[in-house]
């Protein structure tokens, strides 16, 4: 291995590897230095462990639901060891293809820990020893994220009690009294899969005014009116004061004395940038509550010094940071690029009902001051959706008089691929005359989408 490359990236997340296989395509040579296993909180602790999670959970809500589709199955709860093992095969077979790809395109792979020299200079200490080298292009800086705890008496992570999604991810039983704080992705979807687990009863505690409080007005109610109704309890605008643990489980106070009681605790509460220590600041970095302060390309100040994924304050999402691993690779390679646009990046959340959202909320827009229109429609009025149970609805946002769309939110069965179709909406600065041209399979739940910009376009059929 050599001691001197085109492009150093520290980190093996998302951002990381895609920004080393990119680079790798464009023909430099690159080091990528990962302390754990490539591929980062998304393939080991995020995205694909949690999602397997769910796909389970779906698999359990439609057991215990089958007789209402004429179908006759009996549900006898769920194997844990089982699911675990599921799980862990969703993960390990990426995380096999992952380091082929990577050996398959050359990239270099240093298993240690990195600390910076100086902009262009990594010192890495590994089983065998230290070792420094140099990239003569660019340093790429991807350390990633990892979960944040709340400073509160009795709160303390013990990964028994109070736990963190890490510790989720190989819980070997159902929590049967589970108190999640955070309503927001990680919370709402642990909540969801531990609702369809069997759980006696799932509450969560969010200190926001709603749930899943990034998304749009309409999202949060359509959430909130769902879940409750399948017999979880919200606690909103609620924070946390005090957490006493016991023989038999914990109890949480919030503010105004409210005491909720049970078996275990999550904190659900966002992740932080892993930046401390690794001598960023020495190389030039500036570090805001933990963030690499970034301009639009991705660049830290030092020439040839960039940073990435969960260390800068953007989406923190895998699909962002692919997309900045590219952004970097591609100007380093001398290729023309322009800025990503943040808010044509869809939000997913795998939480039962779905969501999926890109663009603006209209809270965003009334804040712009832009004049707007906009149109709902119902997944109560779309026959797929009824197949499937399905609740929920499909908003787009559009300056005023048939202007762009700005935003399409949408919460019920599938969001999350149905969303795909919001994204080209979105990017392609599409109005919604246009979209009411196209032609919807039916039935599908994609028609959703087609029936929203049908109405705004003032051709509405079924809403």
């Amino acid at each position: 291995m050599a001691d001197t490359y085109d492009m150093i990236v520290l980190g093996g997340g998302t951002g990381g590897y895609s920004c080393a296989l990119r680079a790798a395509d464009l023909g430099m040579s690159v080091a990528l230095v990962e302390k754990d296993k490539v591929g980062g909180t998304c393939l080991h602790w995020g995205c694909i462990p949690t999602k397997a999670l769910l796909q389970a959970a779906e698999v359990a809500e439609h057991a215990q639901t089958a007789g209402d589709y004429g179908v006759k199955a009996t549900y006898d709860g769920v194997d844990m060891e089982a699911v675990l093992s599921f799980k862990q095969r969703i993960v390990d077979t990426n995380w096999k293809g992952l380091q082929g790809s990577l050996k398959k395109r050359g990239v270099d792979t240093i298993h240690g820990t990195g600390h910076l020299k100086d902009a262009r200079t990594l010192v890495v200490q590994t089983d065998e020893g230290e070792r420094t080298i140099t990239a003569e292009k660019a340093l790429v800086l991807a350390t990633g994220s990892k979960p944040r705890g709340l400073p509160i008496e009795g709160a303390e992570i013990d990964g028994e009690k109070v736990i963190t999604s890490d510790h989720a991810l190989f819980l070997d039983r159902v929590p049967q009294r589970p108190i999640v704080v955070g309503a927001s992705a990680v919370g709402m979807e642990f909540a969801s899969v531990w609702r369809a687990y069997g759980a006696e009863e799932v509450t969560v505690v969010e200190a926001l005014p709603n749930v899943v409080p990034m998304e749009d007005v309409d999202t949060q109610k359509a959430l909130a009116k769902d879940v409750k109704k399948h017999g979880m309890k919200l606690h909103v605008g609620a924070k946390m004061t005090g957490v006493e643990k016991g023989a038999d489980g914990i109890r949480v106070t919030l503010e105004g004395d409210t005491q909720i009681e049970g078996d275990v605790l999550m904190l659900a509460t966002g992740r932080g940038p892993v930046t401390a220590d690794m001598g960023f600041e020495d190389a030039g970095a500036n570090l805001d509550r933990g963030f690499v302060t970034v301009d639009e390309y991705c660049r830290v100040g030092p020439d040839g010094l960039y940073a990435i994924g969960d260390i800068i304050p953007t989406l923190g999402l895998a699909h962002a940071s692919f997309a900045e691993g590219f952004l970097v690779a591609e100007q380093v390679a001398g290729h023309q690029v322009v800025p990503i646009d943040y808010a044509g990046i869809p939000k997913v959340y795998y939480c039962h009902p779905e969501i999926g959202a890109v663009g603006y909320t209209e809270q965003q827009v009334q804040d712009m001051g832009v004049e707007y229109d906009k149109q709902m429609f119902p997944f109560s009025h779309n026959g797929r959706a009824m197949m499937m149970k399905g609740s929920g609805h499909v908003k787009v946002l559009a300056k005023k008089d048939n202007g762009r769309v700005l935003g399409i939110h949408i919460v019920g069965p599938r969001a999350t691929d149905l969303i795909a179709e919001g994204q080209l909406i979105y990017n392609w600065e599409a109005l919604p005359t246009d979209v009411a041209q196209f032609i919807h399979a039916h039935p599908t739940l994609t028609e959703a989408v087609g029936e929203a910009h049908l109405a705004l376009a003032g051709r509405p059929l079924h809403g």
